[in-house]
């Protein structure tokens, strides 16, 4: 109940009843990393950029370790991993100028990279390009490419898909006309024709 509170919290910006959520969330897992970023993301939202410090700092030194993202999908019988930012991949060329191809056709229909809850104090146009490499963007840039046409695409996910991940899928399954489904650590998102089974609250 209180990880749901704090996620609304997230998308709806309120930055009091978050650190509350939160501090109840911290005293039941204290070793959950996710609780801090997640409130780390309201802070961001909120432009409180020492708080995003001080939150990181203590993910840093403390116990609770923040996973590296990793995404899965299965192809052809064959499982492929992408980390965020993936480099190592046979395909990765074809996977990025793929993804790149959909951003500018997402663009024109009026995608924004959401960077308001990325944790990092750069300029926008620099969030954008963390924000594009994400490991669910790839697998599913990668799904497209591989994939029979009309298949749904099935990804894995090691965290809680971001806000602009989430309404990335959203749009690719709109103009891609295919089902998308991640399984993120908190749910299921079906993703299809450009709404989330998740009613966007996650």
């Amino acid at each position: 109940m209180w990880g749901s509170l704090l996620s609304s919290c997230r998308n709806h910006g309120n930055l009091d009843l978050a650190v509350a959520a939160a501090s109840k969330l911290f005293e039941i897992e204290p070793e959950n990393a996710g609780n801090h970023v997640l409130l780390s993301n309201v802070y961001a939202a909120n432009k409180k950029w020492a708080e995003v410090a001080r939150v990181r700092k203590f993910l840093k030194d403390s116990e609770a370790k923040k996973e590296k993202g990793r995404s899965w999908i299965e192809i052809k019988d064959k499982v492929h991993s992408f980390m965020v930012g993936e480099r190592n991949h046979p395909r990765i060329a074809d996977i990025y100028d793929k993804l790149d191809r959909m951003m500018e056709e997402m663009e024109r229909m009026g995608y924004r990279a959401e960077t308001e809850h990325d944790l990092h104090d750069v300029d926008s146009g620099r969030k954008q390009e963390l924000l594009k490499h994400h490991s669910e963007k790839l697998a599913l840039a990668f799904g497209l490419m591989c994939s029979s046409p009309n298949a749904p695409l099935r990804i894995m996910k090691n965290l809680r898909i971001c806000v602009d991940c989430h309404s990335f899928m959203k749009l690719a399954s709109s103009i891609t006309g295919r089902e998308i489904i991640v399984r993120d650590t908190n749910r299921f998102h079906h993703f299809t024709d450009g709404s989330c089974s998740c009613g966007d609250f996650w």
